[in-house]
C-alpha cells in the first residue's frame, strides 16, 4: 500500500497528519458561548415517604356490585395498557377487544398463582377495565363481548370515556366489509389486583 506522503501534493492537497487543535481555556472561551445545561430532578420534601399516588398497596375506590352493595376496595398491584385497531369493517368492539387483548397478551402473573400473595388466587383477582373511545361510536360498543376477553379475575368496573381515534385507513375495501376508510383506534388501561 502506498503511504499519503509518496503521492504529489497536486494530488492530496490537505495534510497526511491530522493536527488536533488544543482545547480552549475558560479564560479563551468566548463571552457569547451558551452555558453548560444542567436538568435537575425536584427533591421530594421526604423521600422516605412515597406519595399515597404512587404506592402500589393503595386502595381503590369502592365500585358497586349489580346487587347496589358496595365491592371491598381494591389493591393495586400493576396498570397493563393496549391499543386497539379495526382497520377494515368500522367495527369499535373489534378495536376495543384488540386493545384489551393487547394489554394482557404480554404479561404473566405468577403472583395469583404462585402463593407469592399469601391467600390470594385468581379467584381473589379484580381487574378495572377504561377504555378510551371516540365519542361518537361509544353506543355501538358491545361491552359484554369485551369483558369476555378476560380469562380471570372480576370486573368491578368497566368504564368507557372519550379517547381514542379515528382516522383514515387510506382505503375502503368493500370486500372486508367496509362502509368508509374510517380506522377505528381504541385505548385500554386494565388496573389489576385483589
Amino acid at each position: 500500500m502506498t503511504s499519503a506522503a509518496s503521492f504529489p501534493s497536486s494530488l492530496f492537497p490537505f495534510p497526511t497528519r491530522a493536527s488536533t487543535p488544543p482545547l480552549p481555556s475558560s479564560s479563551s472561551r468566548p463571552s457569547h458561548s451558551r452555558p453548560h445545561l444542567r436538568i435537575r430532578s425536584p427533591k421530594p420534601n421526604n423521600p422516605t415517604v412515597a406519595p399515597a399516588s404512587s404506592r402500589m398497596e393503595v386502595a381503590q375506590p369502592q365500585a358497586s356490585n349489580a346487587q347496589g352493595g358496595a365491592e371491598p376496595a381494591m389493591k393495586l398491584l400493576f396498570v397493563e395498557m393496549g391499543v386497539g385497531y379495526d382497520q377494515h369493517g368500522q367495527d369499535i368492539t373489534a378495536a376495543a377487544v384488540r386493545a384489551c387483548k393487547d394489554a394482557i397478551t404480554s404479561n404473566s402473573i405468577p403472583a395469583f398463582r404462585g402463593g407469592s400473595i399469601p391467600g390470594v388466587n385468581t379467584d381473589q383477582m379484580k381487574l378495572q377495565i377504561k377504555l378510551g373511545v371516540p365519542r361518537s361510536t361509544q353506543h355501538l360498543l358491545d361491552a359484554e363481548r369485551v369483558k369476555a376477553v378476560f380469562p380471570y379475575g372480576k370486573i368491578i368496573s368497566f368504564e368507557v370515556v372519550d379517547g381514542g381515534m379515528i382516522c383514515s385507513s387510506g382505503v375502503c375495501l368493500e370486500a372486508m366489509g367496509d362502509k368508509n376508510d374510517d380506522c377505528y383506534i381504541v385505548n385500554a388501561a386494565v388496573y389489576v389486583g385483589y
